[in-house]
């Protein structure tokens, strides 16, 4: 009998990013169970947990904390030798008081393989940048600060067919996916073009760094998910026909 196989995704919120990877699974084909666990606080707290005193704490695991310390229900009947990989989704964040980048390099440089420790996504400023698109809007300008009242501005500033993220359609995804893979290029390469190659998180967020909150105490509004899909699929899915990848 083949063993069941897993991937389980861990989010920072309990509302949101659950809504976000039910409408996934609708559109986009994935080949093992989805798990879905919430860890429900801030990316700087898990810092917190495995970098005792600013050191690494070497024998926590990701999956062992989770499961044995914080109870979390959709684990207790799954054994981690069944988890194939696992992906974690959380925002920037940079209002939260125990906010500190350079905690989110230490943990971006920890979880950065998912059929190992985990591989960390972070939206800028936060989950909702998903659907911060608005025709008639650039959105390789478009750039925030990092604070409590960004939802809100959000919701003011998307096509309204976006507002709803449980209602997504397939169409609405490919939008999202070539916008946001375009902007990660944008802020790795400064050129809004679909990349021709998948673009790390760490270099996403040492640009973010010395691009934009180091120097104007703001972030260039991307999300995790487009980036996640196009780790997940490969590049080729989503490329367009026009767009020619340069070797």
């Amino acid at each position: 009998m083949s063993k069941k196989s897993y991937i389980l995704m861990i989010f920072e919120g309990e509302k949101t990013e659950p809504q976000i990877i039910k409408n996934l699974i609708e559109h986009f084909n994935f080949d093992k169970k989805i798990v879905k666990a919430v860890y429900g606080t801030v990316i700087y707290s898990l810092y917190e947990e495995f970098f005792l005193s600013g050191e690494f704490d070497d024998e926590l695991e990701l999956f062992d904390l989770l499961k044995k310390e914080m109870k979390i229900p959709e684990l207790q009947d799954i054994e981690k030798e069944f988890v194939d990989q696992i992906y974690l989704f959380f925002d920037y964040d940079g209002h939260s008081t125990n906010a500190d980048n350079e905690k989110l390099e230490k943990i971006l440089n920890l979880f950065n393989n998912e059929t190992g420790n985990g591989k960390l996504y972070v939206s800028y400023p936060m989950i909702e940048a998903i659907k911060h698109l608005k025709d008639g809007i650039d959105f390789k300008n478009v750039i925030e600060e990092s604070n409590s009242s960004y939802k809100e501005l959000v919701s003011q500033n998307c096509d309204e067919h976006l507002c709803h993220l449980r209602n997504l359609s397939y169409n609405d995804w490919d939008r999202i996916i070539q916008e946001h893979s375009k902007k990660a290029n944008f802020i790795v390469s400064d050129e809004f073009l679909f990349p021709n190659e998948i673009i790390e998180q760490s270099e996403i967020f040492n640009n973010q760094k010395t691009k934009f909150i180091e120097p104007h105490k703001r972030v260039a509004v991307l999300a995790s998910f487009p980036l996640f899909l196009l780790d997940y699929y490969g590049i080729k899915k989503f490329i367009k026909d026009e767009e020619v990848i340069e070797e």
